[in-house]
């Protein structure tokens, strides 16, 4: 057999790509948001959906599946078939689902083929209109004094809220009383009513308050300042350096998935992150897309397997028994 011969029967044993891999995508993709319409994980992946289309030519439609700590819409991706149609946008709870879970019924690394960082959204400190600390410094002052009497507002188990309270706790050593709320909004509203002491929460919700001065914010959790919020020091600067907590959202398809779906989406995603509307959008919501090479199945896969061990020894410190 001549050598021309040999590549072409090489060739034809090799296995060929499936049809739908070969097309895709061929019809609109669903992207599962395990959040409530409207908040900051809707908002990211509303605006994510519009840039990634343009690049993949088909729509992609974003759906809400909410419930149990963003677990049910993940665990319906983690079931879905791996042909690139079903694709999950999850923060960090997807860290800390192991640790807050006795149960999971799917593995946060193994039942997902990672494809990029999105954004990392820093959280920030606020307080009552009326509480009588004028800075961070002033804040952990009065907590160690007071105790489990200040009160803490958050969104539940697992929200960016409680993992932030739960951060802040560990950093200065101290313990604050969980006040528990089904959403966002609620809570917002009840900090700004001076029912509630504190309130850690993703920097698109409470800027436009702080902003106003019908809060005061005390630290931003970010290793930088944000341009919508110049003034705001950030939780380093105001003497907490171990107060460092974003809510990063990262995206992933069900395990399997076919590389060729997979770098089409990794394209679509990083061409995204570069989309000026996108961009610009972003700033106004006090935060950025990561950089292109955190936008990717490897950068994801690392981090994620990091932050599952960070959490799990702030959630163990706490004293939270799974679920």
């Amino acid at each position: 057999m001549n050598f021309v011969k040999r590549v072409l029967l090489m060739l034809l044993l090799l296995p060929a790509l499936p049809a739908h891999a070969q097309d895709f995508p061929s019809r609109p993709i669903t992207m599962v948001v395990p959040f409530s319409a409207g908040g900051p994980g809707d908002v990211i992946a509303r605006l994510l959906g519009t840039s990634m289309s343009a690049t993949l030519k088909q729509s992609i439609v974003v759906e809400n599946v909410v419930g149990a700590g963003g677990t049910l819409g993940t665990n319906r991706v983690a079931k879905a078939a791996p042909d690139g149609y079903t694709i999950l946008l999850m923060h960090v709870g997807q860290a800390t689902a192991p640790a807050l879970y006795a149960k999971l019924p799917f593995d946060p690394v193994g039942d997902f083929a990672p494809i990029g960082l999105v954004t990392d959204v820093p959280m920030i400190l606020v307080a009552r209109a009326n509480f009588p600390a004028k800075d961070l410094k002033e804040l952990v002052s009065y907590v160690r004094t007071q105790g489990d009497k200040v009160t803490y507002g958050n969104v539940g188990l697992g929200s960016a809220s409680h993992l932030c309270g739960l951060m802040f706790m560990s950093a200065i050593e101290s313990k604050l009383t969980p006040i528990y709320y089904k959403g966002g909004g609620p809570a917002l509203n009840d900090i700004i009513a001076g029912h509630i002491d504190v309130y850690c929460d993703p920097a698109t919700g409470p800027t436009p308050y702080i902003q106003a001065g019908t809060i005061p914010g005390y630290a931003i959790t970010s290793k930088k300042r944000v341009p919508t919020l110049p003034n705001l020091p950030t939780a380093a600067e105001a003497g907490v350096p171990k107060f460092d907590v974003t809510t990063w959202y990262g995206l992933y398809a069900p395990k399997n998935t076919p590389k060729p779906i997979v770098d089409a989406l990794v394209g679509a995603l990083q061409k995204a992150l570069k989309d000026p509307p996108l961009v610009n959008r972003f700033a106004e919501l006090s935060m950025a897309p990561v950089e292109e090479e955190r936008a990717t199945p490897a950068a994801l896969e690392s981090f994620l397997k990091a932050e599952i061990v960070k959490w799990d020894k702030i959630i163990k410190d706490a004293g939270i028994t799974p679920q």
